[in-house]
């Protein structure tokens, strides 16, 4: 194995073990090995560690890194090696152990494959045995038809699927129940008319002559749409236009049988719904039979029903049932628009800020939207971006083994500041002040002709606007050149501070512009 001991600097006596991987060096606390030294960029360097073999890379960082004294951008380092970096000095040792075989199983594609698609064993809880279920036996089903039809389109059948199973289940039993409680009724308003023709022809049942029945008032019943008075035989006594006929109505053929069935037993109404919005209502006409002392059934009366209230209720029905559809169709539309947006949004946020990453701008992706189930997508796709970094500038390295000078991006920037209205300030690539205009002389205290080629912190009287500015520019270089800010006070005023760079085709940065601007 390989450590790295600070034999000099802050941190002189601290070793720091590399692990059989790659290291990342730097003032970044997310780094494999943090060094919390000012002048160490946030991504420093990175060791990759195989075995016997250590392979240092810079990762761009504004002051470089030099082994032995020489400026590298990338080396394999052996034992003994001096690793300068700003106020720290590493040696790289190199421990020797026993070497360990391991055994590794080779897993194929096939297998992979294999044990994603395979369920795994079912839980004994109750709660996990229903998720597991609903999981790898019923989803399934669904995403076999996801294979077919776009998510969104699956997701709305569902959801129309779901509206009318909701509906039928809570509102459809309401209305029924509402329906049988207006059969119930007009139940017994038939056991009513039944009453009221034994009541009134009590001297004819006794003698059981039913050719004397007299059932005129339910000519002027309202809701009554026939009737038929038969005896157990079937033949029709009244109404008188069907006298000594046989009943060939469905329904009285029923209510016949029924009576016949029951006999003198105390049920006595017999109720069925008919076609046609009618309600059909039968009962038995007793008499009572003086030698046995029992009430006995010597007819039927039959009678159809189609009172106005039922087309009424059914009417009602209708318009709860298709207000209630309408209802929850309009909330549907509404919960698929916040699910399919809600679900859309955190996609829509990784594509682009994938699409920046490929471009350059970008180094990860992080989603501001709390979405768990990215979060191995993103740690893939940023190992991915970080993959093809390294390509990138393994290509470029190819090109440019040595250091680029760095003076014609300070004349680049020179020109900009020709003309500016704002503070401005150049700085090379080491932090030198290689042009200031006066404005910026009066708001930093600096004046150019004395301070062309010196270091900035030595001279700015104020450092701490120095290392604010070295820090924003040590951001700048990291980022590939974006711009970094941040507010300071200076003269008893806020002024927003803005730095640039501009990176060579060696990926170091090369020239830093630096702007002031006063808050408003």
């Amino acid at each position: 194995m390989y450590k790295l001991v600070a034999v000099a600097g802050r941190l002189r006596g601290q070793e720091f073990p590399l692990e059989n991987d790659t290291n990342t060096i730097g003032r970044d606390s997310e780094n494999d090995i943090f060094l919390d030294v000012d002048g160490v960029s946030k991504q420093h360097l990175r060791i990759t560690v195989t075995d016997d073999v250590a392979y240092l890379e810079d990762m761009g960082s504004s002051n470089g890194t030099f082994i032995n004294d020489n400026l590298v951008k990338r080396a394999t380092v052996k034992n003994g090696d001096r690793i300068t970096l700003p106020d720290l000095i590493l040696q790289v040792v190199h421990v020797r152990e026993k070497k360990i075989i391991v055994k590794k199983q080779i897993v194929d594609h096939e297998d992979e494959e294999r044990d994603f698609l395979t369920p795994p064993v079912m839980p004994e809880a109750i709660p996990g045995k229903l998720l597991h279920l609903f999981k790898y036996r019923l989803m399934p089903v669904l995403h076999g038809i996801n294979k077919e039809y776009e998510w969104k389109f699956l997701f709305t059948i569902l959801l129309t699927a779901f509206i009318f199973v909701t509906i039928s289940l809570t509102i459809f039993p309401v209305l029924q129940d509402s329906k049988r409680l207006l059969l119930y009724e007009t139940a017994k308003r038939g056991a009513h008319y039944a009453e009221e023709i034994a009541r009134l022809n009590n001297k004819a049942l006794e003698r059981r002559d039913l050719d004397r029945v007299d059932t005129a008032f339910l000519d002027n019943e309202p809701g009554v749409s026939s009737y038929e008075l038969f005896d157990l035989e079937g033949r029709i006594v009244r109404p008188i236009g069907k006298m000594n006929e046989y009943i060939a109505d469905t329904f009285s053929i029923k209510a016949r049988e029924w009576a016949v069935s029951t006999g003198n037993q105390t049920t006595r109404v017999y109720k069925k719904a008919l076609p046609g919005g009618q309600i059909g209502i039968s009962q038995k006409i007793l008499a009572y039979d003086a030698r046995t002392g029992v009430f006995e059934p010597v007819g039927v009366i039959a009678i159809r029903f189609a009172p106005r209230s039922l087309a009424i209720e059914a009417a009602r029905n209708s318009k709860v049932y298709l207000e209630a559809l309408t209802t929850s169709a309009i909330v549907a539309v509404i919960f698929f628009g916040v699910v399919y947006y809600l679900t859309v949004r955190p996609v829509d946020e990784l594509y682009f800020q994938l699409e920046e990453g490929m471009r350059g701008k970008r180094k990860s992706i992080e989603c501001t939207l709390l979405m768990s189930e990215l979060k191995g997508l993103t740690n893939s796709i940023n190992t991915l971006l970080q993959k093809n970094r390294e390509l990138s500038r393994d290509e470029k390295d190819d090109s440019f083994q040595e250091m680029e000078e760095d003076f014609s991006y300070v004349n680049i920037l020179t020109e900009f500041l020709t003309g500016s209205d704002s503070p401005v300030m150049i700085l090379d690539s080491s932090k030198q002040i290689k042009r200031i205009n006066s404005m910026a002389e009066d708001l930093m205290g600096i004046r150019e002709t004395a301070s062309i080629d010196l270091a900035l912190l030595d001279a700015c009287r104020d450092k701490g606007i120095a290392a604010t500015i070295l820090d924003l520019c040590d951001q700048s270089a990291n980022s590939d050149g974006t711009s970094q800010s941040t507010t300071y006070e200076l003269t008893g005023i806020d002024y927003d501070i803005f730095v640039n760079s501009l990176i060579g085709k060696d990926n170091f940065a090369k020239a830093f512009y630096v702007t002031f601007r006063r808050e408003e």
